[in-house]
């Protein structure tokens, strides 16, 4: 069967290049836009606002001063691309893809719906946990010039800001094979960046609100990833499977009763997604690759570097030397 996975490894290689084609050739450059009399004044503020944003990024947060964010292009759909991810039936060890250049990632990538929904049936149908999730932006790592992109625009002027120093952190810094560390890396970036963005634009409410909307984020995910170490512990217990199947299944009621019992208390209809779901393994998966490991950078940002950016950029481009092992040890806080 081995060159089905083969054809199917073709077929992916082709749907990537073509979306990537895809949007090259709809980029526009923004400085045209701003100038074209036709750009409406929506696009045009928002347009100012990403290229106020990429000048903060290079000047107060040492981040690459490439062509990225300097072009646009209206892909004409909600998202940039669609992300799987599967874990096994008892396990939140994410399945990973490999590819030339990045190493091996936590998601498979697809710039069609369609093409993630086939693929995540036929995942679940081989015994995966699997969930598909929408990527608003991504980075190409330099290899292109990155358009800030109309699913982008999806949320106010802070959310763009925000995707601009993340992509552009993946940009400055991407270690082979570890997607936790790169993308807790590129999180703390953003939102440290989000932070000094604001209070360098004196905007003191919006930068009490946002910090106030990331604690009760922070909550959130802070009970998403209490239950999924309790799925941990469950996972390794030894239990006969049929067990594990029965447990599992409890674990997952506790937390839809915690995330209703959590919105109930923050009175926010903001976690409804998570309600509508069947949750499983795969979701916390994904929540785990993102956020578990951001704290740790935190901490290194504030204690050993004082705050120093540049600083932060040093240890972790040592870090991407490590081994995989040690930089888990340094996620987890261990080392």
């Amino acid at each position: 069967m081995s060159w089905l996975g083969g054809c199917a490894t073709v077929g992916w290689y082709g749907q990537a290049a073509v979306g990537q084609l895809d949007m090259l050739c709809k980029r526009e450059p923004i400085d045209r836009l701003l100038a074209d009399p036709d750009t409406s004044e929506e696009l045009r503020a928002r347009l100012h606002t990403a290229l106020e944003a990429r000048e903060f990024a290079i000047a107060e947060l040492a981040l690459p001063d490439s062509s990225s964010y300097t072009y646009y292009a209206d892909l004409e759909r909600e998202a940039a691309l669609w992300n799987v991810v599967a874990t096994p039936r008892f396990s939140m060890q994410p399945k990973t893809w490999c590819y030339p250049f990045v190493g091996c990632l936590a998601y498979r990538g697809y710039f069609r719906e369609a093409a993630a929904e086939r693929r995540a049936t036929r995942l679940a149908e081989g015994g995966y946990d699997v969930a598909v999730f929408p990527a608003v932006a991504y980075s190409t790592l330099g290899w292109f010039a990155d358009p800030v992109i109309n699913t982008m625009l999806a949320y106010d002027d802070v959310w763009l800001a925000g995707l601009i120093f993340h992509e552009l952190a993946h940009e400055k810094l991407f270690v082979r094979d570890d997607t936790a560390f790169n993308e807790a890396y590129a999180r703390l970036v953003e939102r440290e960046g989000v932070r000094r963005w604001l209070r360098a634009r004196g905007e003191d409410k919006r930068l009490a609100q946002w910090e106030a909307d990331r604690q009760r984020q922070q909550a959130f995910t802070d009970l998403l990833l209490s239950s999924r170490t309790e799925l941990i512990d469950l996972y390794d217990s030894g239990l006969p499977e049929e067990e594990l199947a029965a447990e599992k299944e409890a674990a997952f009621e506790r937390l839809r009763e915690r995330i209703r019992d959590f919105a109930r208390d923050h009175e926010t209809n903001a976690y409804r997604g998570w309600l509508e779901r069947d949750l499983n393994n795969a979701h916390l998966a994904s929540v785990a690759t993102y956020e578990a490991g951001v704290a740790a950078f935190a901490e290194l940002l504030e204690v050993a570097c004082q705050g120093d950016i540049e600083c932060l950029h040093d240890h972790a481009a040592e870090m991407a030397d490590w081994s995989a092992d040690r930089r888990a040890r340094f996620l987890a806080r261990e080392d």
